[in-house]
C-alpha cells in the first residue's frame, strides 16, 4: 500500500500522508511524496494543494536511524529538495495538522502557504535534544513566524501549542480537532472557487524573491549540516542515543 496517496476533485488536490500511526518520514515516504507533487505539477485544473495525514498525529517526523552515517549524506539534500518542491509548487498548499507534528514534519509543513490546526495540536523541532539541528527550519521558520518563536522552538526542542504557533502568525487558523478535516477542505473549495492561473500568479508575487533567498538559506543550512554537525561527537552520539533508547553523553565536540 502506498504511504502517500492523492486524489484532484474540483481543483483540490488532497494529498494524503497514509503511513499511520505517526505517518514517518522515510526516505521512502519522502520519494513518494516527491512523485505525488511532481505528478500533480502536471495535472490539469489543479488550482489548491491539501496535505493531510492519517490517524491521530500528523507525523512524528524524519526516521531518526536515516540520519546516522552514511544514510545522512544523501537523506538531508532529498529531504531539503523536498520541502523546497512543495515550497515551490505553483499553486497555493494548505495543511492540516492534527496531533503531533515534529521535526521533518514540522519543517515540511513550514513549506505550506496556509497552515489550518486542531486546537489540540503542537509542532516541535527537538533535533537540538539529538545533538543535530533542522536545517529547513532554520531556513523557512524566521520567515513563517516572530524570530523570537523560531529562535526558541530551535533552540530548545520544546513544543508550541496550535494557540500559540497562531499568534505568531505561523497558523492561520485554529479549529476544534473534530472540525479539522471539515474546516480544511471548505478552505480549500474557497480557493479552488477561483482561476487557476490567477491563484498561481498571486502566489509567484506574493513571494517574490523568497524563493532564491529561501533555497540558498536552506542550502547554507544543509552544507553545515552535513559536513559540519555531522562530523562531530556529540551529533552521532545523539543520534545513538535516541536510537538506543539511551541518555546521550555530550563531550561538547
Amino acid at each position: 500500500m502506498n504511504a502517500v496517496t492523492w486524489t484532484l476533485d474540483q481543483g483540490v488536490a488532497h494529498v494524503k500522508l497514509d503511513a499511520p500511526p505517526l505517518n514517518i518520514l522515510t526516505r521512502a515516504l519522502l520519494g513518494e511524496f516527491g512523485v505525488a507533487l511532481g505528478d500533480l505539477k502536471r495535472e490539469r485544473g489543479v488550482r489548491v494543494l491539501l496535505l493531510t495525514a492519517a490517524g491521530k498525529h500528523f507525523s512524528a517526523g524524519a526516521d531518526v536511524a536515516e540520519h546516522l552515517p552514511p544514510h545522512h549524506a544523501a537523506l538531508i539534500p532529498e529531504f531539503c529538495y523536498t520541502v523546497n518542491a512543495l515550497a515551490d509548487f505553483p499553486q497555493p498548499v494548505i495543511a492540516a495538522v492534527q496531533g503531533r507534528c515534529l521535526g521533518g514534519a514540522f519543517e515540511l509543513v513550514q513549506a505550506a502557504d496556509l497552515i489550518i490546526a486542531g486546537a489540540g495540536a503542537s509542532f516541535a523541532q527537538p533535533e537540538i535534544v539529538l545533538g543535530v539541528l533542522p536545517p529547513a527550519a532554520c531556513a523557512l521558520l524566521p520567515r513563517r513566524a516572530t524570530a523570537a518563536l523560531a529562535a526558541r522552538v530551535i533552540y530548545t526542542g520544546d513544543p508550541v501549542s496550535a494557540d500559540e504557533a497562531e499568534r505568531a502568525g505561523l497558523v492561520a487558523q485554529v479549529v476544534p480537532d473534530a472540525e479539522l478535516e471539515g474546516a480544511a477542505a471548505a478552505l480549500a473549495a474557497r480557493i479552488a472557487r477561483h482561476s487557476a492561473v490567477a491563484l498561481s500568479l498571486a502566489k509567484e508575487a506574493l513571494r517574490a524573491g523568497d524563493g532564491r533567498d529561501r533555497e540558498r538559506a536552506m542550502h547554507e543550512a544543509q552544507t553545515i549540516y552535513v559536513d559540519q554537525l555531522m562530523a562531530t561527537h556529540d551529533a552521532l552520539e545523539g543520534l545513538r542515543a535516541f536510537t538506543e533508547k539511551r541518555q546521550p553523553v555530550w563531550k561538547d565536540a
